[in-house]
């Protein structure tokens, strides 16, 4: 019986998902963890990455607007566009 660990970082229905290989906070951008009017997105202090702290995302769009290296992605509920 193989066990895989849950991590909430790595859901891929997360309404928000960062591409690491993009992201850019290793270098000091916080754009999206500013922009976010829910408070939803942190900076990892292992990774230094950004990620999606908790699911109550409102699909405001600019986190994903205003980053500079386009590695955040709001994924908007097919209901909702």
């Amino acid at each position: 019986m193989n066990f895989i660990p849950h991590d909430i970082r790595q859901r891929s229905s997360a309404p928000v998902l960062i591409d690491e290989d993009k992201c850019i906070a290793h270098k000091g951008c916080t754009v999206c963890v500013d922009v976010c009017p829910m408070d939803l997105l942190v900076i990892d202090p292992v990774k230094q990455k950004a990620f999606m702290q908790f699911d109550e995302c409102w699909y405001c769009m600019p986190c994903e607007t205003d980053c500079p290296t386009d590695a955040v992605r709001v994924n908007i509920p097919y209901l909702l566009k």
